[in-house]
Formats: C-alpha cells, structure tokens, sequence
C-alpha cells in the first residue's frame, strides 16, 4: 500500500476516534481526555507499526499532539472540554526530551563515538581476539562473545558494523558459500541482540524500563547487570550451539588477523581513562549513591571540554533513537496520568488468567510485536499498559510488582529477531548480500522462543527469592 495512502487512512482513524461518542468506546466511563489520549495512542501504534513515517517522527509528532489536545497549553477551543484537574502538564510532555533515560542513553552515544574515533572498540577486539587461537568453533564463541559485550555499552548498531567489518578479514581465506560463513555472520546480530540486555544502556527497551524502576522499585545499574548478564551469557551459548547445529559446515580454521594498535596520545589515555571512570561508577552505584543517570553525564562533559567530541562528532548521535524514547516517555505519562491505562486493563479479566500466565503473555507480546517493528517502539507501547496490569495482579507483589513485570517485558522485547526487519543488526547482516530472510526466520523462531522461556523462568525464579 502507498505511504500516501496509509496516512489517509491513519489521519482518518485519529479523526474518528476523537470525535468518535464516548458511548460508543468499549471503555467504561471514559472521559474526553481519555479519549483524546486514546486516539493518538492508536495512531502512534498504526505509524510505528506501518512505518509509514520514521519512527521517530511518529514520537515528535506525539508529543505535539498531547500539547496541543490535552495539556494544560491548548487552544482554549480544544481545552474547553477538559478537566482542568485532568490535564496534562505541557512541561512534563516537552520534558521528556530530557528525560533522566535520555541522558543516559546520551552519555552512552558520547561514549560509543569516542571510542570509535580512538580506535579503542576495534583494538580491543583484536586483544579480546587474538588469544582464542584459529580454531573455527572457538572464534566464533569468542566473535558472539566480544560483540555482546560491546552492544552493553554500545550501539548495537555501530557494534554490528565494526564486528562484520572484522569478519572480512576473518573470511578471506575460506568458502563464503559455506554455511559456516553463513553461521559466522548470523552469530554478528545475533550476538548483539542478545548482548544489549546486559546494562540498562544497552538498547533502548531496558532504558525505559529503568524509568519505571524508581522508589521502592529502584534497582541500580550494577544490579541490573548482576541478573542481566548471567542471562545474555547462557542465551550466548546456546545461539552459539545451536548456530553450529543449523549451519554444519567444512570450515575448520580462521586465520585471526586484524591490523591495529592503540593511541598513544593523550586525547586518547583520556578517552580510555574516562570510559573506564564512567563503567566503574555506574556499576558501583549502590556504593558512592549517585545514579546512574548523573554518572552518564561524565564522558558528555569531558568529552565536549577537551574537544574529543567536536561539532561533527554531536553531529553523528542517533538523535532519531533520542528522540523516539521521549516520545515513548510522553505517550506513557499521558496513559498514566490520563487514567487510559488503568482503564483498558480493567476493562480485562487478567485476574481470571492468573499471575504467572500474564507475565508470560505479556513477554511473549513483547517479543512477537518486536519481530515485526521496533523493539523501542514495542516498548514504548507496552510499558505503561505492562505497569498498570502489574498494579492490578495481586499475585505479582510475591515476585516483585512493578519490577518483574517491566523487567520481563524489556528484555522480551530484545528477542525479537527472527525477521530482517526485526533489528539494526538483522539489517545489516541481511545487507551483506550473505544471508537470506529465511536464515533469520529458521534461526531467530528458535532464539526468540528460548530466550523469552528463559528469561520468564530466571526473572521469576529471582522475584520469588525476593531480588526485586
């Protein structure tokens, strides 16, 4: 269908439904506010899944349409129909685009692009590389293993691009039609998928998620990474095992040699000195009290000082990843605060399904949504609807409440990869010319299913033990 066509249709969806009789909602009691958040919740989803405007067009254009229709800076014309205690604050919308989360995932972009521009990312490797030796089943665990490592600190997508670009070299002395070659640059995305469940910056689901892990329901970055990571390392091992069963090949060998060297300079030292500051102090939190949305701050501030990260450099941030998160942070306090949330859960019988199913299908949502457009979209989607059904479920308090529920559903949403649409890194890979849509498809339906099992049974084995 026509991009032009689908905005026809979707402009006529949001009009209907803010015009649309109240009576005529299944939503009992629905108020105009509601209403209107309703509305735009809906066009938010229909752009984001049919992509017919960019992503993160699709969270600038949420955040002006929640000033201009339910906040408390509407035209007296719209406002008029509100309740005045019932509308939303403007500052709290505009503020979203400097939301604590999005601070963070800012430090992490600053720290991403230094390290590219020092060289640090590709020279590690080469050292993480070099002691595995030649054996073609040990670089491959060692490639999914480095790759994972750096998508928790980094773009996944950046880290995908510098890791295929290491498996030229890798791949140049073997069969490239061999489906050894072809589990080689499968493992890349696979890897960073998984990779970025690690840390709270590792890819945009598990930052918004963090943002609902405040008060009583905080959990730090170190935290975080203490059940994340054992997580991303078995989910590891089991892609890397089952990459080998699905793509046997006759490769038995890997010459590992990759030309590079660290700076020397002192731009540099500071570079490496501030990267592993900054680690420190986020995995060390709960010892010296400062979050970690402060410490992320750190290599923003010494990175612009000393001109490691000049005009051209702020230039390369993904704005649009920015961007498309505080659009998400938006959408979700105006669900929250509207009451729209609490509504639509109410309006189904979760507490007939039982506490432990609704998990489960709320993880499963998650990663099935995500397979089919972005995984920061689903969250952005799902999270606030995923807390107000967690408020509801009196069984949930025994594993963790609130905690269990977003946790579940942020990491669930970073197993959807069974497409080449589902991911940056499935894109990539795909793009290498070396891999089919099929591969994805016979890979990811196994990945994506393991993985969603997996982090069901260890989430809710550790709430239940009281982690959370």
């Amino acid at each position: 269908m026509p991009p032009v066509i689908k905005l026809l249709l979707i402009t006529a969806t949001f009009f209907g439904l803010f015009f649309l009789p109240p009576e005529f909602i299944p939503i009992a009691g629905i108020s105009i506010e509601q209403q209107r958040v309703l509305a735009i919740f809906i066009v938010a989803t229909l752009l984001w899944v049919s992509e017919a405007v960019p992503a993160y067009a699709t969270s600038l254009l949420i955040l002006g349409m929640l000033s201009i229709t339910v906040s408390n800076t509407s035209p007296y014309f719209l406002r008029a129909a509100l309740d005045p205690e019932s509308m939303l604050s403007y500052k709290e919308i505009l503020g979203s685009l400097a939301a604590p989360v999005v601070v963070l995932f800012l430090g992490g972009f600053f720290i991403a692009i230094a390290a590219t521009k020092y060289k640090l990312d590709i020279n590690l490797a080469r050292v993480l590389l070099k002691p595995i030796g030649r054996d073609y089943k040990k670089v491959m665990l060692g490639l999914m293993a480095i790759t994972a490592f750096f998508s928790m600190f980094m773009s996944n997508t950046a880290t995908t691009a510098m890791m295929l670009t290491l498996l030229t070299p890798l791949l140049a002395d073997v069969d490239t039609k061999d489906n050894g070659a072809k589990a080689m640059i499968l493992a890349v995305p696979v890897a960073a998928n998984i990779g970025g469940i690690g840390t709270p910056i590792g890819t945009p689901p598990n930052a918004i998620a963090f943002r609902y892990l405040t008060g009583e329901h905080a959990i730090t970055f170190g935290e975080w990474m203490l059940f994340a990571m054992p997580i991303a390392l078995a989910l590891i091992m089991i892609a890397w095992m089952l990459l080998r069963k699905l793509y046997p090949g006759n490769i038995k060998e890997l010459s590992v040699n990759i030309e590079s060297s660290f700076e020397r300079s002192p731009k540099a030292y500071l570079v490496y000195g501030t990267i592993a500051a900054t680690v420190t102090l986020w995995i060390t939190s709960s010892f010296h009290g400062v979050n970690s949305y402060t410490v992320a701050l750190l290599p923003v501030i010494v990175f612009s000082l000393s001109g490691i990260i000049d005009t051209s450099d702020i230039r390369k941030i993904n704005w649009d990843v920015l961007w498309l998160i505080a659009g998400g942070i938006a959408l979700g306090y105006a669900l929250e605060r509207s009451g729209l949330a609490s509504a639509i859960v109410h309006t189904i019988p979760f507490d007939s399904m039982g506490t432990l199913a609704v998990l489960f299908l709320m993880a499963v949502v998650a990663m099935v949504m995500a397979t089919f457009m972005s995984n920061t979209a689903t969250a952005n989607l799902l999270m606030p609807i995923a807390v107000s059904i967690a408020t509801v479920l009196s069984g949930l308090e025994s594993y963790g409440g609130i905690s269990i529920m977003v946790i579940c559903v942020a990491l669930s949403a970073s197993m959807g990869m069974s497409l080449p649409i589902s991911t940056p890194p499935n894109a990539l890979a795909h793009a290498t010319g070396m891999v089919a849509s099929r591969d994805f498809i016979k890979t990811g339906k196994f990945i994506s299913t393991i993985g969603v099992v997996l982090i069901f049974a260890i989430i809710v084995m550790l709430g239940a033990l009281g982690y959370f």
